[in-house]
C-alpha cells in the first residue's frame, strides 16, 4: 500500500528505527565498567550470580527494585479542588 511519496515498508522501517534509537538509549543507561562487591545502599554483598548477569552492578536486587520504584503520591491535594476553593 503506497502512501503519497512514502516507499512501500516505510511505516515499518520507521517503526524498526524508533525501536532501535530506545534500546541504544537504555543501553547507554546500563552501568559500566567494573561493578562493586558489596551493595552501594545497605552495604550486604552482591550475590556472584547478580555480578556475573549484570557486570557493572552497584546495589543488591533489593535496593535496585526500591530504586526502580515510582515515587508514590503525595497524601496532599497540590492542584485544589472546586469545593476547597469556593469556601
Amino acid at each position: 500500500m503506497a502512501s503519497g511519496w512514502a516507499p512501500d515498508g516505510a511505516v515499518q522501517d520507521q517503526i524498526d528505527d524508533s525501536i532501535s534509537d530506545a534500546v541504544r538509549l537504555a543501553r547507554s543507561r546500563l552501568p559500566t565498567g567494573p561493578g562493586e562487591i558489596h551493595c552501594r545502599e545497605c552495604g550486604e554483598e552482591i550475590p556472584e550470580p547478580r555480578r556475573r548477569a549484570m557486570p557493572g552492578a552497584r546495589t543488591c536486587i533489593a535496593c535496585q527494585t526500591a530504586l526502580d520504584r515510582p515515587a508514590a503520591a503525595s497524601a496532599y491535594n497540590r492542584r485544589g479542588s472546586k469545593d476547597s476553593q469556593l469556601k
